[in-house]
């Protein structure tokens, strides 16, 4: 990291570049409130992929939502450069990725960047930025790594994550009248991006029937791929008559808006668990494979400059309980037990429904 300095005169027109997956966009916000707040008269974009955008609806820190496909072709190029060639005074880039660091070389005399160590191929990307840090993908959560940034131009911190949000939340509810029901409902978000992420149908069709039997109504969410979708049935068909699945039926923002009013939610590391976290809601992340100190739920009221979460054990902090599945080898960091994105887990198809019931009675306050 190089040394911070205040920026004068402050920018009237700010770029900040996030073009990853949903859940990585949601843990910009942070990034973004704080500079809403330190530049309040400012112009503040954001470049992100097309197919993230929906993470950012209703966000009132922004100006306006740039987007890109994630393989763009000639023409989309063209429209980007259009869009971005010196039209702001700052650059922030996110991602040490060379896309990220083109656009914001392109749209921008002064950016800031994150950039790769120095013992890797892109370690000459500092020497074409301002203001630099580096990219820690171990011992840095993800929000913190992103309010780094901040350092480098002294601008204050703030954690808050700002999920989406619609703009007629009673439309919504003549739309799903179980928003209305007394007894309350626990959401369930079974499928993540991808299979070395999953927990077992087993589990959540136990899990299921144990809310069940607690009162709570049960809602079963997910995409709208195919892939996901049968999944989800599949989960349905084997749980209560009542179970409303809403697999591709809603949007991001709509979701973010059914899952801030549910009792509980229950999900695996994916960007519908950070999304619960951010509202508010008491929430039980389950994961495996994955680096907690990295991508662990970002607690709602969680305000201090150190990793929530550590990289072995499971812990419940504010409104998240995460349990992380046994065994010596957690969390390997790998892409499940075979190393690529298709494999199982078996940390997690390990994973025991007790051990989810027992979080349940926590944070639910059963005895």
């Amino acid at each position: 990291m190089n040394s911070p300095q205040s920026l004068q005169p402050k920018p009237t027109r700010i770029l900040v570049i996030a073009m990853r997956y949903l859940g990585d966009v949601l843990l910009t916000t942070p990034l973004l409130h704080s500079l809403r707040l330190a530049y309040p008269d400012a112009r503040l974009d954001v470049l992100v992929f097309s197919n993230t955008a929906a993470m950012l609806e209703g966000n009132p820190d922004i100006n306006h939502i740039i987007t890109t496909p994630n393989r763009p072709k000639f023409l989309d190029y063209r429209q980007l450069f259009r869009q971005l060639f010196r039209r702001y005074d700052l650059a922030i880039t996110t991602q040490s990725g060379d896309r990220p660091f083109l656009y914001a070389l392109l749209a921008s005399p002064l950016r800031v960047a994150v950039v790769p160590p120095k013992n890797s191929t892109g370690w000459w990307k500092r020497f074409f930025v301002q203001h630099w840090t580096e990219f820690d993908d171990d011992n840095t959560h993800t929000v913190l790594q992103h309010l780094k940034l901040l350092d480098l131009i002294n601008v204050p911190k703030r954690f808050l994550l700002v999920p989406p949000r619609i703009a007629n939340v009673s439309e919504l509810a003549e739309q799903l009248p179980f928003l209305a029901d007394n007894s309350g409902y626990a959401v369930l978000h079974p499928h993540p991006q991808w299979a070395y992420k999953q927990w077992t149908v087993d589990g959540w069709v136990e899990v299921g029937h144990y809310l069940k039997k607690l009162g709570l109504k049960l809602v079963l969410s997910g995409g709208p791929a195919q892939e996901e979708f049968d999944y989800v049935a599949t989960i349905q068909r084997q749980l209560p008559e009542d179970t409303v699945n809403l697999a591709g039926r809603v949007s991001l923002a709509q979701l973010a808006t059914i899952i801030a009013q549910a009792k509980l939610y229950i999900g695996p590391d994916t960007g519908i668990t950070h999304l619960a976290a951010a509202t508010g809601v008491p929430v039980i992340a389950l994961y495996g494979p994955t680096n907690p100190v990295k991508w662990a739920p970002w607690p709602s009221g969680y305000d201090r400059n150190i990793n929530p979460f550590g990289k072995k054990g499971s812990r419940q902090l504010n409104n998240v309980s995460l349990i992380q599945g046994e065994g010596s080898c957690v969390p390997c960091h790998l892409e499940g037990c075979d190393k690529h994105r298709q494999s199982r887990s078996q940390c997690l198809d390990t994973l025991s429904a007790e051990r989810v019931k027992e979080a349940i009675r926590q944070m639910l306050g059963e005895a």
